[in-house]
């Protein structure tokens, strides 16, 4: 087992040698750069290898399990980390990254358009249906650690009825027996003088013979009971070239359900090496060259419950809302999902984008000037339907008729990091930055179209990954729940603190709305972009650096 990480420099022979093709990393001299992420396999190498992504990096340049990339190439010469309990943390990250991997490709078959001038492909040569090297080893595994008791039972049962005969004296004197639950001695092999050949026994011998291969070739640590009769060597190397036709001869000898599945793996791996198969392949892979695609796409399947699709627009031309992920100008936004607005009891959406960077690194301006055309793009959605005379159901409020004041729309960045290796089952949500970024075109107006603000937080990587191919429902719904809370409450409280807003919002309460609208028209140019109702309320936002009056003070709006 080896393991690469995307963007790192290796020697270039070392390169060479356990990756049989070249198109997965770039050459400068005597390095090469891995470009891609994904899993890769090579019969002829016996090389099993993992490329990475730069998430698993630290800022130091040594990787998140604080040793450096070069002792991760090939972990099982590491006496230290192969037998260390790292090691058990490394095949389940492992096995996770892989599975995810899968689960992409399920979820994407086709062609990925991020734009529409940018194509990329999720790379590999497993067809559809077809097992990878990778699957059987895990099949095998999985499938051991939960039938090998009945296995065994089955086994020793076999083995006593072609006892005959035994020599009980010297069974004992020379046979180590095991030891029931009862305290009681259970012998598994028996000298006698009539020795009948066993074929039941024939499945077990190369059912375990693969799997102590496994476990040879990839350091399993996996106990198989010494009573097994196992085939090594150069005889497993004749084996794996000529097991499809044992196999054939024994097909019709098994009935019970663990020994047909037994069959059946065996027949897998044995058509998998078989030189006579046309499903031999001397390579195998599952890669991506962005792999910022595949990290959306998990943080989105995170999020995917909360775009309430059962809203819609209602109109001859029967607008959906879905089409707020994929804009008319190409852009494509990575989450949304509607909640409850800042100001009321009406709904906003939260506009939010996954940034696949190393742990350290945030998103630069371009970035952020990207999600703000995002928001306006939703705004503008908005307030093309209400131009067209048509409504919104579920209460969404974007532009107030009486103030022709915007709401506000919150915006938020994702990031992945790893800060302890061995966390998987916490989302270990943390804000990133001291406040959120602003954009305005009139920097003192807070209800204006123009005026947004993004909020950065970083998410456990591990707990993406773990939750992407998770089938508990009711654990990542929890996770969605907490995080629609959290995100609120945090523009919750960033505006009802003026000194981090820059803006101090006091409420005026008005007889009826015919009179806060009279009020409004009279002072429309000083309240533009600065004021929206809500019922007989009136909000007007102040910049924090005027002087606040007392009676400012006792007017103060707080955000619930």
């Amino acid at each position: 087992m080896k393991i690469l990480i995307e963007g790192e420099a290796y020697p270039l022979l070392l390169l060479e040698k356990i990756l049989e093709d070249a198109s997965f990393y770039t050459q400068d001299n005597f390095k090469g750069t891995i470009t891609t992420v994904g899993y890769y396999y090579s019969s002829k190498n016996k090389s099993l290898v993992y490329m990475l992504p730069k998430v698993f990096m630290r800022e130091n340049g040594n990787t998140v399990f604080d040793i450096d990339v070069l002792e991760l190439v090939n972990i099982d010469s590491n006496d230290t980390f192969k037998h260390d309990d790292k090691y058990q943390w490394v095949r389940q990250l492992l096995v996770y990254f892989y599975n995810s991997l899968k689960e992409f490709k399920r979820r994407h078959s086709e062609s990925i358009l991020l734009h529409k001038s940018d194509q990329t492909l999720l790379n590999s040569n497993i067809a559809e249906q077809e097992y990878t090297y990778l699957d059987l080893l895990l099949t095998f595994v999985n499938f051991y650690k939960k039938n090998k008791n009945p296995i065994l039972y089955r086994h020793i049962q076999s083995v006593s009825k072609t006892a005959k005969r035994t020599n009980w004296p010297k069974t004992i004197r020379k046979q180590l027996p095991l030891i029931d639950s009862a305290g009681q001695p259970v012998y598994h092999q028996f000298l006698n003088k009539n020795k009948a050949v066993n074929r039941q026994e024939e499945l077990l011998v190369y059912f375990f013979s693969i799997l102590e291969h496994f476990n040879q070739e990839h350091g399993l640590n996996i106990a198989i009971d010494k009573s097994y009769s196992l085939i090594k060597g150069k005889d497993f190397e004749v084996l794996k070239n000529n097991g499809l036709s044992k196999l054939k001869k024994i097909k019709y000898r098994y009935f019970s359900d663990v020994y047909k599945k037994m069959y059946r793996l065996c027949e897998l791996y044995f058509t998998k090496n078989d030189l006579g198969s046309r499903s031999n392949l001397s390579q195998e892979f599952i890669t991506i060259d962005n792999y910022n695609i595949v990290f959306e796409d998990m943080v989105d399947k995170l999020f995917s419950d909360l775009i309430t699709d059962s809203i819609s627009v209602e109109n001859k031309e029967g607008l959906s809302l879905k089409k707020l992920k994929n804009h008319p100008d190409g852009k494509i936004i990575d989450h949304i999902y509607s909640d409850k607005s800042l100001i009321d009891n009406s709904n906003i959406f939260y506009i939010g984008d996954s940034k696949y960077y190393k742990s350290v690194n945030s998103a630069g301006q371009s970035s952020k000037f990207k999600q703000f055309t995002y928001a306006k793009n939703v705004i503008q959605f908005h307030i093309d339907v209400l131009n067209q005379k048509s409504k919104l159901l579920d209460g969404l409020r974007y532009r107030d008729d009486i103030t022709e004041g915007y709401n506000i729309s919150p915006n938020f960045f994702i990031y992945g990091y790893i800060d302890n290796y061995r966390i998987f089952e916490e989302p270990l949500l943390k804000v990133k930055g001291n406040k959120p970024t602003k954009s305005a075109h009139f920097p003192e107006r807070l209800f204006d179209r123009d005026t947004l603000f993004i909020h950065e937080y970083k998410l456990n990587f591990l707990y993406i990954l773990k939750s992407y191919t998770s089938s508990n429902e009711s654990s990542i719904q929890e996770f969605r729940n907490k995080t629609k809370k959290h995100f609120r409450e945090k523009f919750v409280q960033f505006f009802n603190s003026p000194s981090d807003s820059g803006f101090f919002v006091v409420k005026d309460e008005f007889e009826d709305q015919s009179k806060l609208k009279s009020y409004v028209d009279a002072n429309f140019k000083n309240l533009n972009g600065r004021c929206i109702s809500v019922g007989n309320t009136l909000l007007t936002a102040k910049p924090f650096k005027l002087p606040i009056t007392e009676d400012d003070r006792s007017k103060q709006y707080l955000f619930e």
